[in-house]
């Protein structure tokens, strides 16, 4: 049986319509991950997503490749989508299954920042058709049981945009993209004399302060955190497994219910 939606024949996914699968709809984005990362970053979450249809009988459609990173426009290769343009191809994408009376669809976000304009969209899309779509963040899907269990006392120091998850999954999924020669730990950085929290804006007195801030003004090399010379394949097949699994899970929950009446008792 297939589960990618891209390998079937119009003919093999009609056939599929009786047993009302749940599709994943997995996205990422293509911006920079670090000078020894690839940056199609979505490869990882196309994977993800198609190992847990392949665990749980979904179906896993094509990977929306690109993201809202606007913080990310000043690194070259990087790919944005501006977030009016996000909301739309999301809504269209989504729309293109409802139509058909598919209404269980998980979307597993390989792109945190895309959050806040998933559930924008997704609120609307539930006014205008009543049909509740839910979505996973996958990197922020990780309990910190699994990081102590990999990365022990140097967890916190491993994790980070260029370090962990993203360095130790792409060392797993994508060993040949990698270049290891050019791995270096991530170093603070400051804007307006303060410590900066990202892209995202500052620290003042210890507490959070929001700054619209580019990436490359911050960190040119695009190490906003994390040290990739703790990551290991090793590590990456851990959390694959374990994203793999929960989605997995997820699909079988989800199974139970009625998108249409989500505070609902499961289904018979």
């Amino acid at each position: 049986m297939k589960h990618a939606l891209k390998d079937m024949t119009v003919a093999e996914f009609r056939d599929r319509l009786a047993e009302d699968p749940v599709i994943l709809l997995p996205l990422g984005s293509h911006e920079e991950q670090g000078p020894h990362a690839p940056m199609g970053d979505y490869l990882l979450a196309e994977a993800i997503a198609l190992r847990a249809a392949e665990r749980s009988g979904a179906i896993a459609a094509p990977c929306l490749p690109f993201g809202y990173a606007e913080f990310f426009r000043g690194y070259p290769g990087g790919i944005q989508l501006r977030a009016p343009t996000f909301r739309a191809v999301l809504d269209d994408m989504v729309t293109a299954f409802l139509d058909h009376g598919l209404n269980r669809i998980l979307i597993l976000n390989g792109h945190s920042t895309n959050a806040a304009l998933i559930d924008e969209t997704l609120r609307a899309l539930r006014r205008r058709t009543g049909v509740a779509v839910a979505s996973v963040d996958l990197w922020r899907s990780i309990p910190d049981s699994l990081w102590t269990e990999i990365h022990g006392p140097d967890a916190a120091k491993a994790r980070g945009h260029g370090g962990d998850p993203v360095t130790s999954v792409s060392m797993y999924l994508r060993p040949e993209t990698m270049r290891p020669d050019l791995m270096q730990a991530a170093r603070p950085a400051e804007a307006m004399g303060l410590p900066s929290i990202g892209a995202s804006g500052v620290r003042f007195e210890g507490l959070a302060v929001n700054l619209p801030l580019d990436g490359h003004e911050l960190h040119p090399d695009g190490m906003f955190g994390g040290d990739p010379a703790l990551a290991s394949a090793e590590a990456g097949e851990r959390i694959v497994e374990h994203l793999t699994g929960y989605c997995a899970r997820l699909v079988a929950h989800l199974r139970q219910h009625d998108p249409r009446r989500p505070v609902a008792e499961p289904m018979p």
